[in-house]
């Protein structure tokens, strides 16, 4: 399935159905954060589920050499509203990256290998997300980030917008989903 390729020096992204091992290999994935075990959860319990019900799209980015699991993401389509005057909104269809996470185990393994996470969003998540603009209305990207001032602070080198609180309490009042509950939307225009 694999049609838009994307290589590093030391990466490779595979959708999560490319190979028959992948299935297999998320068993491996490990967050080392207590606040991301959902993400962890996700890729081994409903990442396949969603795909085959055309909810969303996982990728995993594996190492050229090992072949190990080093990160994920998930894509899907997604819209955010933003209220413009009390009786008006604008829509922005938009790519949600609705999970990314990297696996702390490939981490402690590979202590030589540095910014795994922004490595993974500049050199897959990005292209990927570009590509797929040339062939669906997308004028932005979101993310719901864990509420961690540290986390937050990544997303923002990485070019993620937060919105002002009463806009952010706009969006979340319309599209933001129950499992992302306590999150921070954040956004950035392609």
């Amino acid at each position: 399935m694999n049609y838009f390729p994307i290589k590093t020096e030391t990466f490779y992204y595979q959708h999560l159905f490319d190979s028959e091992d992948n299935i297999q290999a998320v068993s491996n994935f490990s967050v080392s954060q207590a606040s991301g075990k959902g993400l962890e959860e996700y890729l081994k319990l409903l990442a396949a589920p969603e795909e085959d019900d055309n909810i969303a799209r996982t990728y995993l980015v594996k190492d050229n050499e090992t072949h190990e699991i080093a990160s994920y993401f998930t894509l899907k389509s997604g819209l955010f509203t933003l209220e413009l005057t009390e009786n008006s909104f604008y829509t922005i269809p938009s790519i949600e990256l609705s999970n990314f996470a990297v696996n702390s185990l490939y981490r402690r393994q590979h202590p030589e290998i540095s910014e795994i996470g922004k490595t993974t969003f500049r050199e897959f998540i990005l292209p990927l997300t570009r590509f797929i603009q040339t062939f669906l209305g997308a004028k932005a990207l979101y993310i719901y980030a864990l509420p961690e001032d540290k986390l937050i602070g990544h997303y923002e080198e990485m070019g993620f917008s937060r919105l002002s609180k009463e806009k952010e309490k706009y969006v979340h009042s319309h599209v933001k989903p129950k499992y992302d509950a306590g999150c921070i939307f954040m956004y950035q225009i392609l």
